[in-house]
């Protein structure tokens, strides 16, 4: 049995499996691949028991990704240390080109024994919630733009223009109910425009981030 293994985890996500390499602390040992293995939990159960069974210590590594927090977690609480890792922090032999799941999880594996992968700060699950959130208020206020802008040139190209305050409020948003287009083309158009703004602002709204911020305190 080796004193101590060097875990690395490379997934990947688009096929929703996790290329694996191991390598003992002493510097002449050999960089195992165990091949690839699945994402879900009962996946990660069988992996860790096949490298406890040959270890006393394992140190896992896996790069920041969309995985790479939620794994770090995950093995954290099985008393199995877990560190993530930025890719662009990774050394990089001048001309290597080709990237492979499994040369990825070897060249982890290798790195973190020499000691030379700094790691990054993984979030606890909460932390991890509001990142979410954050992301998903961010998003929607790109599409929210994005919607309004199509609906205002759509109203622009038709010299269409409501007089009054130029907000998303009570008073616009009836004005815009009744709006009749010419053509049954257009008025699809414009009702689509309208429904896709109303849509975003609804979403908005429902990501208010304050109330979860109250909560969690």
């Amino acid at each position: 049995m080796h004193q101590s293994r060097t875990l690395d985890v490379g997934m990947d996500v688009p096929t929703g499996s996790s290329a694996v390499a191991y390598v003992a602390k002493e510097h002449d040992a050999e960089v195992i691949s165990l091949g690839t293995f699945g994402t879900r939990q009962c996946d990660s159960d069988t992996l860790m028991r096949k490298l406890q069974a040959q270890a006393t210590h394992l140190v896992c590594v896996s790069e920041a990704g969309p995985c790479g927090s939620g794994l770090s977690r995950s093995l954290t609480k099985k008393d199995s240390g877990c560190w993530v890792v930025a890719p662009s922090f990774m050394p990089q032999k001048a001309g290597a080109r080709v990237k492979t799941d499994r040369r990825d999880a070897r060249q982890l594996a290798r790195l973190m024994r020499s000691g030379d992968l700094p790691p990054v700060y993984v979030p606890a699950l909460d932390d991890e919630a509001i990142r979410d959130l954050s992301r998903a208020r961010e998003d929607t206020l790109r599409e929210l733009k994005a919607a309004t802008l199509r609906l205002k040139a759509f109203l622009l190209r038709h010299a269409s223009r409501y007089t009054g305050r130029a907000t998303w409020r009570p008073a616009p948003l009836r004005w815009l109910s009744e709006v009749v287009w010419p053509t049954p083309a257009q008025q699809i158009v414009f009702q689509a425009y309208v429904q896709t703004v109303t849509a975003q602002t609804e979403r908005l709204g429902r990501l208010a981030l304050e109330p979860t911020f109250k909560g969690l305190g």
